[in-house]
């Protein structure tokens, strides 16, 4: 698939390991496997290939979030992303990586 990152700071942690801005600081754990999860999604033919690996619990998500679809990076993190499809191969826009004790609120 190809990977496409909705903002900035979300391809610095992949590219670079770490963020300028201030605001998105990570553990050096997360960001290791934020960018394993990601490699996942640019080796993976199709979105079915994701539903197979279990430990990143792919889903699609309800309600306000309808469109959105998400891999765990761990018990507490998530990434939410969006799938296009296209002639050659489906395109991921990575959205967000959201704590999930913070995304009830």
């Amino acid at each position: 698939m190809v990977v496409t990152f909705g903002k900035e700071y979300l391809c610095e942690l992949y590219e670079k390991g770490i963020s300028t801005d201030k605001k998105h600081r990570y553990q050096p754990d997360i960001i290791r496997r934020y960018q394993k999860c990601i490699n996942y999604l640019i080796v993976s033919p199709s979105i079915d290939v994701l539903r197979t690996i279990n430990s990143l619990n792919y889903e699609t998500l309800k309600g306000d979030k309808l469109g959105i679809s998400s891999i765990r990076v761990n018990n507490k993190y998530r990434i939410e992303f969006t799938i296009r499809d296209s002639a050659e191969e489906p395109i991921v826009t990575i959205c967000n990586i959201l704590e999930l004790s913070n995304h009830y609120k």
